[in-house]
């Protein structure tokens, strides 16, 4: 893993929350964009080298969505960017680590994307993302 690539925090609204999020950070969100297999819109404030991504559902079917029927807004994942996903994903099934997503998928801001299960790594939602070349 080669560093944190963002903190991803759901929210309801995304529009309001954007409003929020650029008076705390003094700045406005550099990218929004829908991501249409995981049912979720994105918006994105880059912080130093660090990253923010506010995350909302685009239809109940979201696990976006399912997350807020049963949580509060608030921080919902920690991203790792890594060099080569497949083989993290490899290394980590070794170490007994469960996988929510047997493949990478597309996700937002031109990754690709698979989820660790929270039950492995003490209720953390981790994230591995890799840059789409």
């Amino acid at each position: 893993m080669q560093k944190i690539e963002h903190i991803g925090i759901a929210v309801g609204d995304i529009e309001a929350s954007n409003k929020l999020f650029a008076k705390i950070f003094g700045k406005d969100s550099y990218k929004s964009e829908k991501v249409t297999s995981e049912g979720v819109i994105t918006s994105f404030f880059q912080i130093g080298e660090s990253k923010i991504e506010l995350v909302a559902a685009t239809n109940d079917d979201s696990p976006i969505s399912k997350y807020l029927s049963n949580n509060k807004e608030g921080m919902h994942h920690i991203s790792f960017a890594v060099n080569d996903i497949e083989k993290e994903m490899k290394r980590l099934k070794k170490e007994g680590i469960r996988l929510l997503n047997e493949t990478p998928k597309n996700g937002a801001d031109n990754k690709l994307i698979c989820f660790l299960h929270p039950k492995d790594t003490n209720g953390v939602l981790i994230e591995l993302c890799q840059e789409i070349k």
